[in-house]
């Protein structure tokens, strides 16, 4: 029943996060402005005198003007579209290729193309409607200038299209792009935690005995709908345990839910819990921040690599991480979810703050051990968020501190270096215990030359 009555909104909002939502629904409002413009058969006798100079007398002048029109609207969009997929491509070769769809799937990209395509639409059907007099009609020929001006709207569109195309592709605006989702995802999670309904709970037991659903196709599994879920299980008085996280990739067969409850559930059931699932191609930042916190992560690797060897942007993305992971700190993410009396009804898996720094930093850490820059970034991260850590993630951040000196530690290996480090070791507001890097045997050598210790 469940699954009946869910089905259209469904299919609506994967038709409504297609690429092609956006240019079909313009087209089609095109569409509908060039029937209007031919079918009427409107006398000149109806219509405003003021638009009667408007009127074209020759039809050639006509079918000229908006062959030119179209011939150029297509030459724009072949243009406009041929240089976005040259300069995201590398940009995915810079940065990452998750980010390319990302920015290909912009709704005002999307909007633009259903412009163009929608003028090209309109003017087609002028074309190929053609007139019954010598001269074209006046209805027929405001037509004609309505045409001109949805080019000449294109024309603007194009402008912005080649702006927002260039500046979506740099740096900034694709970290503060990140950020910002990632953020707002964070939020919306935060807002949850203020309903009594959704908890944490430290340990949550699930019984041996529980009934299994096996999952009935692969994919990565974005989201589920709790609430739905946490419905059917107040039905049935059953405890629904979630056997993954959210954003794992899942195959045919996996258990992906235990079902704590006397009677075995039947095939409705199972359909109806099945249905609760949200698969996606890819990661999506805006339903799970994660995704966002990794994509940050991947840019950072990608710009320490030698092929870019741009170490400012891992820098940047540093600074990007350390503000999110600060905030993730001051966030408990649920794990339960209750009915209206508070009793347990759904149950999932979260990633905890040890597994997500470890997660983010470590890869960030093998790649740029070798760069000093790079592990002073992270040194003064994990200083920063030592500010906003309790007991247990203040632990947690000073084992990775650890790791992070050890690395200076081999790192560098000239006097010089360890003069700057040392500096910058115990500089900055922090709860840490920074161990001093060791003298090198060049400095121990350096000191005897002078006749003094180091």
């Amino acid at each position: 029943m469940v699954g009946v009555m869910t089905w259209p909104y469904e299919l609506f909002n994967r038709v409504r996060q297609s690429i092609a939502f956006y240019p079909t629904l313009l087209a089609l409002i095109y569409l509908a402005l060039g029937l209007i413009a031919v079918v009427p058969r409107i006398p000149d006798t109806a219509l405003p005198a003021l638009l009667v100079p408007l009127d074209f007398k020759d039809p050639g002048t006509v079918r000229t003007l908006l062959s030119t029109l179209i011939a150029g609207m297509i030459s724009m969009v072949v243009f406009s579209f041929s240089m976005v997929m040259t300069v995201l491509s590398q940009a995915g070769g810079q940065f990452s290729h998750k980010l390319v769809f990302g920015l290909v799937t912009e709704r005002p990209h999307q909007r633009v193309l259903g412009h163009y395509l929608g003028t090209i639409l309109f003017i087609l059907i002028l074309l190929m409607v053609p007139f019954k007099n010598e001269s074209p009609s006046l209805w027929r020929s405001l037509g004609g200038y309505l045409g001109v001006g949805m080019v000449i709207h294109c024309l603007a569109l194009f402008v912005y299209f080649i702006h927002n195309a260039s500046q979506s592709v740099q740096i900034n605006a694709i970290l503060q792009g990140l950020h910002r989702s990632t953020r707002e995802s964070m939020q919306r999670l935060a807002s949850l935690q203020q309903q009594d309904r959704w908890q944490h709970h430290t340990d949550i037991e699930v019984p041996s005995g529980c009934h299994v659903i096996h999952a009935r196709q692969s994919g990565y599994v974005q989201s589920v709908k709790l609430e739905t879920l946490a419905r059917l299980a107040e039905e049935h008085d059953a405890v629904i345990h979630l056997n993954f996280m959210f954003g794992d990739y899942t195959v045919v067969d996996f258990p992906l839910f235990k079902i704590e409850a006397t009677d075995k559930p039947g095939k409705d059931i199972e359909q109806a819990v099945l249905e609760t699932l949200v698969y996606v191609q890819g990661e999506s930042v805006k339903d799970l921040y994660i995704n966002g916190l990794t994509q940050l992560m991947e840019i950072a690797i990608k710009a320490i690599s030698p092929s870019v060897n741009d170490p400012g942007t891992a820098r940047l993305c540093l600074h990007q991480l350390t503000e999110l992971l600060c905030r993730r700190l001051t966030i408990t993410p649920s794990n339960v979810l209750t009915d209206g009396q508070g009793t347990l009804r759904v149950t999932w898996k979260i990633h905890d703050f040890d597994s997500l720094l470890y997660r983010l930093f470590t890869p960030i850490l093998h790649y740029g051990r070798d760069d000093i820059s790079i592990l002073l970034a992270l040194l003064k991260a994990l200083k920063t968020l030592s500010m906003f850590a309790d007991e247990a993630a203040l632990s947690i951040i000073q084992a990775h501190t650890d790791r992070v000196v050890e690395a200076l530690e081999t790192a560098a290996q000239d006097t010089l270096d360890r003069h700057f480090i040392a500096s910058r070791m115990q500089a900055g507001e922090h709860r840490l215990r920074v161990r001093l890097l060791a003298p090198t045997h060049d400095a121990d050598a350096a000191a005897a030359s002078r006749g003094r210790t180091p």
